[in-house]
């Protein structure tokens, strides 16, 4: 994998909870606090029994979205717990306030969890930094003129998301077809590092050995487009918000309109740009051009 340009190394050895946090610790602090592994809630000393004593093939995975308030953590460089890596820039989301969608978790497994394939929610990018163990990446660009990766069949509209019901199937399946995919990217993140899933970008992630780790989702800057193509465009799609937030998309666009006019009008003219081109070139179907897409998180970010 192409370790120079998603992975990093140095934001998560600064965080006072790396030099903390490991299996027992957790259990001396937050026993008898509630998480959730997938469909049920556990206090973590049960999950943590179960982790560390299971032989399932696929077995559960504690994926918690709230752990900052169950942990009383603080999320700040400046005296907090741990901080997003400065490398990533402003995330535009930080404009919904306590409104924006669900975008951190904390996620605890043993040797062979993960999850199959997916892209992360909203069109957002993500960052996942690993605690203690170590993690199995295997990933796919995003691209509107490649199919989704072996083994993983996606519905016309892209909202059903089918393949096979255990990483360990699609290991055994598709792994070999999958690494001889052009745009195939993988590799392992181990302790103290940090990956960058890019938007819309395909990928797998599998525990090697008893793991801690954090992610969060974010949109960039170079990535904007996409988040309000997602918002405006799928709405049956967009996953994470309050209940009490009726339209994410105007939402998001009259904040950016208050604190960001300028971005709206970079996404404009992009828009304009390449639809003329498209007119001009002639892109259609049937001459095998891509269509027009308002997406422009096709790469990986410059920063």
């Amino acid at each position: 994998m192409e370790r120079e340009a998603l992975y990093l190394e140095d934001p998560v050895k600064e965080w006072p909870l790396q030099q903390k946090w490991c299996q027992d610790s957790l259990l001396e602090q937050y026993a008898d606090v509630i998480f959730r592994a997938e469909a049920v809630d556990w206090p973590l000393k049960m999950y943590v029994e179960y982790m560390n004593n299971n032989i399932d093939e696929s077995p559960l995975y504690l994926f918690d979205r709230s752990f900052v308030e169950k942990m009383n953590l603080r999320v700040a460089q400046d005296g907090g717990s741990y901080w997003p890596p400065e490398c990533f820039g402003e995330d535009i989301f930080t404009l919904l306030g306590d409104q924006r969608p669900d975008h951190r978790w904390l996620i605890i497994g043993p040797e062979r969890s993960g999850s199959t394939f997916h892209k992360d929610p909203n069109a957002t990018s993500a960052w996942n930094a690993v605690i203690r163990g170590s993690k199995y990446w295997i990933m796919f660009p995003n691209s509107a003129s490649t199919p989704p990766p072996p083994g993983v069949f996606v519905s016309e509209d892209q909202s059903e998301v089918t393949s096979p019901l255990s990483i360990a199937e699609w290991l055994l399946t598709f792994h070999d077809e999958a690494r001889n995919t052009p745009g195939c990217l993988e590799g392992v993140c181990g302790e103290g590092e940090v990956l960058h899933v890019p938007s819309g970008w395909w990928h797998l992630v599998v525990n090697l050995e008893p793991a801690i780790a954090i992610t969060q989702n974010f949109v960039p800057k170079s990535h904007i487009a996409a988040a309000i193509d997602f918002l405006k465009n799928k709405p049956e799609q967009v996953s994470g918000f309050k209940s009490g937030v009726q339209d994410p998309y105007a939402l998001f666009m009259e904040r950016l309109q208050k604190h960001h006019p300028n971005l709206i009008e970079q996404q404009q003219k992009v828009s304009k740009k390449r639809k003329w081109e498209d007119v001009v070139h002639g892109a259609s179907e049937e001459d095998g051009a891509a269509d027009f897409s308002f997406g422009l998180g096709d790469e990986l970010d410059e920063e």
